[in-house]
């Protein structure tokens, strides 16, 4: 006889729940959807919409079949060829070269943003519609997405500040859609001693004939071996700090296809991001570009830093995606004292939290591209760095979680879940740590440029539109102010440094919760994306009385809401923001 009509007899390998092998990751994000839907225009989401579906059935199928394969199948560095020539060459494995395939061939990751034909659209496109898919490709693939990004970020710097001759002979190239002519692009920044301290960097640059020339170690390089590598070096005599900084571009092979003169040393054996090269070069008069003006070198790269850490958001939002899908498949699949664990209160509140940092991530890296899309220079720059410090560091403990939520098998690589724990860890040191991306936003784009005003007047515009509850509207409005205020007078004292981390998170929070009860609002949205917006405002800027526990009503009926497999609609939803 079965348990019950869900639950019929299992045996052995039955009772062990299944995973996410297989399942179309578009199909069943209605989030995704809804934001698309917000802020793609009709006539792009009309020509995209077949790529999302197809790129969301191969993120859950073939593409992570294949991210298995790399992950246990790394890069091998080979020093010298049979000759004994110092023609270092990195070996992959076939399942990463069919990601790259799909990556730079098929979807064309590295050039949708910077030119006309990329899956059928007649202009470039925009920024949400490109996060977009990054955002479903992370969750099948997150080494990858590094050589995806930098190329993409790279090609913007040359498009930006290269003399024409250099953009004539690089671009071309760069944004090849054949893979016998693309050259992949990459950025190297790191040396022994200078990391978040760029401006001790070693790297020297001499004109020699007319050449620029880069001598010196680059420590930390990830897609170690990219056809085209921007770095900064001093040329010689340049100032000492970041104002003698210029930036380079640095070919693989020049001219005549001879190597230019710089080594990979070694490879470095990571925790994650297994599938992609990271290594360590070795510049012995190597041959470079000079990009841009020689003295604004770092300026110039910190466009390519930025829209880097905007990448890493959206990754982080989708590794978290990734893993909460992954519990919901376990906490649904596993029977345990005869009843389903999802039915459980304790795992329901497991999964609630889990669910409502990856949908704030996912909230704030679609406005964040919004803002860039729109030119808002103050918004975007201060999303970017918020979404990068928090998004981020809350991908590790949704990870975390999710591995629990899967129990002992979620500790055995046989299964996704070690591997998105180890990725999750890069994202708290690729392009700047989290006290380098608190301190940015704190120091810089507050104390400096004033960018949280433009966040402030951003987020009450948006509440403004009075479809929430009022009372619930104010608070929102209130905790956004105060979160605002705060950050301001943090900005202004001496002992900035020390809470900067505690400011720019309640603006994160404040902001996400804005965002989100406003895209739940919407007509036709999924209305559970404001119960995230009231959980973020409860648990996150609201005072709480650590000994007296208690869990409201609204939030028991909110949680059996998310964690229903449909959408909810506004009536469902706004008595339970009202309370």
């Amino acid at each position: 006889m079965p348990l019950d009509e869900r639950h019929p007899i299992r045996t052995g390998s039955d009772w062990i729940a299944p995973d996410c092998a297989g399942m179309d990751f578009y199909a069943a994000d209605q989030g995704l959807r809804d934001l698309l839907t917000l802020y793609v225009p009709a006539d792009v989401r009309a020509t995209l919409e077949p790529h999302w579906v197809r790129l969301g059935k191969l993120a859950g199928g073939r593409l992570d079949e294949l991210a298995r394969i790399a992950d246990r199948h790394g890069p091998v560095l080979h020093a010298r060829d049979r000759f004994g020539l110092d023609e270092d060459w990195i070996e992959y494995h076939p399942a990463y070269r069919e990601m790259e395939a799909i990556a730079f061939g098929d979807f064309q990751f590295h050039a949708m943003s910077h030119r006309a034909g990329v899956l059928g659209m007649d202009r470039p496109l925009p920024p949400v519609a490109k996060y977009a898919f990054q955002y479903l490709f992370v969750q099948g693939e997150f080494g990858l997405m590094c050589p995806i990004s930098v190329t993409d970020t790279s090609a913007h710097l040359i498009r930006t500040f290269a003399s024409p001759e250099l953009k004539d002979y690089l671009l071309p190239r760069m944004l090849s859609a054949d893979a016998a002519t693309l050259w992949k692009g990459t950025q190297f920044m790191t040396e022994k001693a200078g990391g978040s301290d760029v401006g001790a960097i070693e790297t020297v640059a001499r004109q020699q004939d007319g050449v620029w020339r880069l001598y010196g170690d680059k420590w930390f390089c990830s897609h170690t071996d990219a056809d085209v590598a921007l770095m900064l070096a001093r040329p010689e005599g340049a100032p000492a700090g970041t104002r003698g900084l210029a930036l380079f571009a640095l070919p693989r092979r020049l001219r005549d296809e001879r190597r230019n003169a710089y080594r990979i040393v070694r490879l470095k054996d990571k925790l994650g991001t297994r599938s992609m090269a990271s290594g360590e070069i070795q510049l012995d008069g190597a041959e470079a570009y000079l990009v841009g003006r020689i003295d604004a070198g770092l300026k110039q790269m910190l466009e390519q830093v930025n829209l880097s850490r905007l990448s890493h958001g959206v990754r982080a939002a989708a590794m978290m995606r990734r893993c909460v899908n992954e519990a919901l498949a376990a906490a649904r699949g596993r029977i345990a004292f005869g009843r389903s664990i999802i039915d459980y209160p304790l795992m329901r509140r497991q999964l609630l939290k889990l669910t409502v940092p990856t949908e704030q991530a996912l909230s704030m890296a679609f406005r964040a591209a919004d803002a860039m899309g729109r030119g808002a220079a103050a918004e975007l720059r201060i999303l970017t760095g918020l979404l990068k410090l928090r998004a981020c560091r809350d991908n590790i403990a949704v990870a975390t979680g999710a591995m629990e939520a899967r129990g002992g098998n979620g500790y055995i690589e046989d299964w996704v879940n070690p591997r998105l724990v180890r990725d999750a860890q890069v994202g708290l040191l690729w392009e700047g740590t989290s006290n380098i991306n608190a301190l940015d936003v704190i120091t810089r784009a507050v104390g400096k440029t004033q960018a949280h005003r433009a966040l402030q007047g951003a987020m009450q515009d948006l509440l403004e539109q009075r479809t929430l509850p009022a009372p619930f509207r104010n608070r929102l409005g209130n905790a956004m102010d105060r979160a605002v205020d705060m950050a301001a007078r943090i900005a202004a004292t001496p002992d900035a440094e020390a809470l900067a981390r505690q400011a720019a998170t309640a603006m994160y929070n404040a902001a996400s919760a804005v965002l989100l009860a406003w895209e739940g609002s919407r007509p036709g949205a999924d209305a559970r994306r404001a119960l995230y917006g009231r959980c973020v405002l409860e648990h996150r800027l609201s005072p709480r009385d650590p000994l007296a526990p208690q869990e409201a009503d609204w939030e028991k009926a909110a949680t059996a809401l998310v964690l229903r497999d449909r959408a909810a609609n506004w009536d469902e939803v706004a008595p339970l923001l009202a309370t």
